[in-house]
């Protein structure tokens, strides 16, 4: 066992796992999971660059993260950025703040890389070996990834749920233009995978981060978020059509007082709700088990690898 710390900074949420990780078995024991919504990609898709109040505020939370992982004692820290870093001018300026604060410098991955650590993560404890279709539906990308134990094909697609929203919608509730535009985005975004990663005939979907954890909830019905609960959960594809429904008609007032929406993705969530319905659609996908195992468990292996090797 080795005890490592995970770090995933996305373009909407910045989270931190840490665990006591076997390699070999692909074991995760969960000592600390934690995620803070920092918004880090507020504005890129206009800029270019990171705002300066979206990297202190991650910087906030980087400084919480480092004070759990110095009293949990791991003995290896591994930080991925994700879509907001790849496209911002400035990320020397995250890179060197989160190397002040944490030691270590944030890896600003592939979209290909991406998808792998989420396939790991997402298929570690699911059994048999068909072959599964994950997808991890960010704030700025959406990675989808074919395998059975191993990827066998993926691509990552500048759609995510900040992203869209910042595109596309100005109105509260959004108007159909916007809802429209939207779909025109997906679309195409999918047209690209279907060059690398065939989505027809699916016959296991996996979704993956908090704009599918979160319509699972709400398709469960649960009065708070409850991340066992929604853990390998199997939500239907007519259900996931009525809540995207639900959301594209509802109030930015009617949303926040969904019991399991966090108020960080309260105004994001319809384009999230979009993109999983789209793929559910094109794929043909009777339903998507949803998966609270991610990015972050991917990471957690790879870097008890890396220090089992380093002994």
């Amino acid at each position: 066992m080795n005890r490592v710390a995970a770090i995933d900074c996305g373009t909407n949420s910045i989270r931190l796992l840490v665990a006591d990780v076997d390699p070999h078995a692909g074991t995760v024991s969960e000592l600390d999971r934690r995620m803070t919504i920092v918004r880090l990609g507020q504005g890129v898709d206009r800029t270019g660059r990171l705002a300066p109040e979206a990297l202190e505020r991650t910087f906030a939370a980087c400084r919480e993260y480092a004070a759990v992982i110095e009293e949990l004692g791991a003995e290896r820290v591994r930080f991925v950025a994700t879509s907001a870093s790849r496209d911002a001018e400035n990320r020397d300026d995250f890179v060197r703040g989160v190397v002040d604060i944490l030691g270590v410098e944030p890896e600003v991955v592939t979209g290909d890389r991406e998808a792998a650590f989420s396939f790991t993560g997402a298929t570690m404890e699911l059994p048999g070996d068909q072959e599964r279709l994950v997808v991890d539906i960010g704030g700025g990308s959406t990675e989808m990834v074919l395998g059975r134990r191993e990827v066998e094909a993926a691509r990552s697609v500048d759609i995510g749920c900040v992203r869209l929203t910042e595109r596309h919608i100005r109105h509260d509730p959004p108007t159909r233009a916007e809802i429209t535009a939207v779909r025109a985005d997906i679309e195409a975004a999918l047209d690209l995978v279907e060059r690398t990663v065939p989505l027809t005939g699916v016959t296991t979907l996996v979704g993956l981060a908090g704009s599918v954890t979160t319509v699972a909830g709400i398709a469960l019905g649960l009065p708070a978020y409850d991340s066992a609960a929604i853990h390998h959960a199997r939500i239907s594809s007519g259900r996931v059509a009525e809540i995207a429904g639900m959301l594209v008609d509802s109030t930015h007032e009617e949303r926040a007082a969904i019991p399991v929406m966090h108020e960080g993705r309260v105004d994001v969530i319809i384009a999230g709700a979009l993109i999983l319905l789209a793929i559910m659609e094109r794929t043909g996908a009777a339903e998507v088990v949803v998966s609270e195992h991610d990015i972050l468990d991917g990471i957690a292996i790879e870097a008890a690898d890396e220090a089992y090797r380093a002994r």
